[in-house]
């Protein structure tokens, strides 16, 4: 009885300080208002937690983070909320955001409804990544709160590293907006940690200075580093291994301090004019790896202290290295102590944030992170100021011996040459940052630009989309020799195949000055089963070709039916041009990868050398044959063979599009794009915006649909390849749907030829847009669709 009577006491005493909001209140720091109890023998239950003696230990914390610094003991949090909503409301969900992904144990503790408390939610890095109710690298728990009705909550943390608690309250709307902003700030040091990466490597292939390696090697440690400390590592890497979530941080560390003290040896020569500097860059090598070691074989706790403090002795002995080169007079050495006060200052503040000397917040927890990034820039610049020092060293030499000079010409000559490693270094990674750059690109379109700067857009698009074509054909290589890509069956219009290759090379051949034909046999069916996409794409490498080697004349690409079999047809594809021809060699050079018949070819026409390759790899893997028959200057002819099969009979669904003079204007329309993926959500949202349409956007087909019953919209952006509820489903359920009859649905689809089209229109949608999307082909799209419909769907 006075067990119940105390904690009934005890509640209504926390109501007084309870942190009070309501539906207004977007984002709260919950520092100040939490109550705080470290259990020095971490053996406390709740049961404990809530008895009399233990809930007058708990004691308000006076800064707006947590931070214990390495502590052995267990922190208890108490919590207590209060929604007053100005308006009367129903139950409310909320977000708490505990935003310190490297916690071992974190424990959630709810009200059970009967006057105690039940473990809600167990998490944390040593637990496997499914453990965590919402999947992000921090952990947030969804709160369901009732209007006026206080809810106390507990957290108990336990970690053998540092302890942090920046603990936050979030509408989750708040919370999805705030994310684009960190996800920049992420996007940016990893870019430029990648980039430096992919960079340095292609030197060191080039100039095989081990300096670069060891330089690569320790980007590569201290990124890996970077993304186990910021969650990234268990949300995408190692969801399923909670062992080395922890593993990581004090190993990657410790690979980092040996690689660097190693590039510091190699780059600043320290064992030729520094030998004491030498042997204390050494010690700091053993040490990093003793680090490693204990990573793998001791406690998290033990290594990781151990690592951290290799950390600070690393910094401060690389940047001693770094002055006594100066003091040598080595150039490259002002650019080596630039970049290393920039990292020590970064390790330093983060270290002491970790130790518990400074606040935990946004600049001492990225401190290293952006000091990083900025000395691996810094660092390149060293490394490229290097390369010119050595060229001049160089010069001189090959001014005092001829024969010199021919054996490193050959040297650099056969250094130069593409290697298989080039293909590992592309990987699909860059396919995003691309498309972004794109997208970004298309939307400098719509404002006004100056002559000069109209040309820079032009020409950064223009070279964009190479760049793009270039990574695409190397990774669809390398998918190739990897055996990852396989064949598809997809039903696709034979004829919008062909039209749509005639669209994309005709004006490139009419530019040149060349006709250009399609044959396309009458007795052909215009609908055909197999894989449309790789078709189109095998193609496309003979058609290049053909125009590239063609200056005059005409390019010709002829289809026709093979030998028919029931349910059968194979399809036989001619690329012909009137070009310079060639002999062709008695065995398989043609298709080599990287190979091209003749150097002055090389030079004169340019390119990689791979589109044989792939399109003669592809036509295999869809069962094909590819032939040629060439002569010199009288062209070439390619032939590709190609079984395809007939379908089953079905109605044929089409669409019409609406067209006729603009009856809204888009300021009065508002458009819900549904759309997954964070970048593509943020260029189609900048497009519209560009439009003049109102936005609303959804993640998943289940919270569109959810959007939908609350809220009207004109027309609806809807992405088919989504999680939770893909774009077919969710057209389905959103016709049942009261008003949703006739709104038009537009859908994303990845492949404008395949059987993405007839899936679209079959699942009630009004009509698709390929990927990538295009600014104008948007602008059209929603013009005749919403521009030209009136409010009830009647046509203008």
């Amino acid at each position: 009885m006075r067990y119940g009577l105390f904690l009934l006491l005890s509640l209504l005493a926390s109501l007084a300080g309870a942190v009070e909001f309501d539906e207004h209140t977007r984002h709260l720091s919950l520092g100040r208002h939490l109550d705080v109890f470290e259990d020095v023998r971490g053996e406390a239950t709740i049961e404990e937690i809530l008895s009399p003696a233990l809930q007058g230990s708990f004691r308000r914390l006076d800064r707006d983070v947590l931070n214990a610094g390495y502590s052995r003991s267990v922190f208890w949090l108490r919590l207590d909320l209060r929604f007053r909503p100005q308006q009367s409301r129903g139950q409310q969900a909320w977000l708490l955001e505990l935003a310190y992904p490297p916690l071992d144990h974190v424990d959630l503790y709810l009200p059970d409804g009967q006057g105690g408390f039940h473990l809600a939610r167990r998490t944390g890095d040593a637990l496997p990544f499914a453990s965590r109710e919402i999947r992000q690298n921090n952990y947030l728990f969804e709160l369901e709160l009732q209007p006026d009705q206080p809810m106390r909550v507990y957290l108990r943390l336990q970690s053998q590293g540092s302890v942090q608690a920046p603990l936050s309250l979030w509408s989750p709307t708040a919370y999805l907006e705030a994310q684009p902003s960190r996800i920049y700030v992420l996007g940016i040091i990893y870019g430029v940690l990648l980039v430096m990466l992919i960079y340095n490597l292609f030197i060191y292939l080039s100039v095989r200075d081990t300096s670069y390696l060891y330089y690569i090697l320790y980007i590569a440690s201290f990124g890996l580093y970077q993304v186990s400390v910021n969650g990234a590592g268990i949300e995408y890497f190692w969801p399923n291994n909670p062992w080395w979530a922890n593993a990581a941080t004090p190993f990657l560390i410790g690979s980092a301090a040996l690689f660097g003290s190693q590039f510091a040896r190699s780059f600043l020569h320290t064992a030729e004019h520094s030998p004491w500097i030498d042997r204390g860059l050494r010690i700091m090598m053993a040490l990093g790896a003793l680090g490693m070691v204990l990573a793998l074989t001791a406690s998290y706790d033990l290594s990781l202290r151990w690592t951290t403090s290799v950390a600070l002795l690393f910094t401060v002995v690389i940047f001693s290295a770094a002055i006594s080169a100066w003091l040598r007079g080595m150039r490259v050495a002002r650019y080596f102590i630039i970049a290393w006060s920039a990292f020590l200052l970064g390790g330093i503040v983060n270290t002491l944030m970790v130790l518990g000397y400074l606040p935990n917040v946004f600049l001492t927890m990225y401190a290293s992170q952006i000091g990083s990034a900025i000395e691996v820039g810094l660092l390149s610049l060293a490394l490229a100021d290097r390369i010119n020092a050595m060229k001049e060293e160089r010069a001189r030499i090959l001014l005092e011996s001829g024969r010199k000079l021919e054996a490193l010409n050959q040297e650099l000559a056969n250094s130069n040459r593409l290697k298989d490693e080039f293909l590992a270094t592309v990987t699909h990674e860059l396919r995003t940052p691309m498309n972004g750059v794109i997208g970004s690109l298309e939307l400098m379109q719509t404002l006004p630009l100056d002559a000069e700067q109209d040309q820079y857009q032009k020409t950064a698009a223009s070279s964009a989309r190479d760049m793009m074509r270039m990574v695409n054909d190397i990774l669809v290589l390398t998918e190739l020799q990897a055996g990852k890509l396989y064949p598809r069956r997809e039903i696709f219009s034979l004829r919008a195949l062909f039209d749509g290759l005639r669209g994309q090379f005709a004006p490139r051949a009419e530019a040149k000055g060349l006709a250009f034909e399609l044959e396309l046999a009458d007795s052909l069916p215009d609908t055909l089963e197999g894989d449309g996409a790789k078709l189109s794409q095998s193609l496309g490498y003979l058609l290049d070709n053909a125009i590239k080697f063609t200056a005059r004349g005409q390019v010709r690409l002829r289809v026709r039916p093979a030998e028919a079999r029931q349910g059968q047809l194979p399809l036989c594809v001619e690329v012909i041009d009137s070009g310079i021809g060639f002999s062709a060699p008695a065995d398989d050079r043609l298709y080599q990868r990287f190979h091209q018949l003749d150097g002055s070819m090389t030079r004169e026409y340019g390119g990689l050398g791979i589109g044989l390759a792939i399109c003669r790899q592809l036509v295999g893997l869809l069962g094909g044959t590819l032939s040629h028959e060439s002569r010199p200057g009288q062209g070439s002819r390619f032939q590709l063979r190609v079984p395809l099969a007939l379908p089953p009979q079905a109605p044929r669904v089409s669409v019409q599009r609406p067209r006729g003079t603009a009856v809204r204007r888009p300021e009065d329309c508002t458009v819900l794009v549904v759309e997954d993926n964070a970048i593509n959500q943020l260029v189609t949202r900048g497009m519209l915006l560009k439009l003049g349409y109102r936005v609303r956007y959804a993640d998943n087909g289940a919270e569109a649909l959810e959007l939908l019953r609350h809220e009207s919209v004109d027309a609806v952006l809807l992405d088919c390849q989504m999680p939770v509820m893909d774009g077919f489903a969710t057209c389905r359920a959103l016709r049942a749907l009261p008003g949703c009859e006739r709104l038009p649905v537009l859908a994303i689809t990845a492949h404008s030829h395949s059987g993405d089209r007839e899936r679209c229109l079959a699942a009630g949608m009004s009509d698709y847009l390929a990927k990538p999307v295009k600014f104008e082909a948007l602008r059209e799209l929603l013009h005749d669709w919403l521009l030209c419909r009136t409010v009830d769907g009647a046509r203008a």
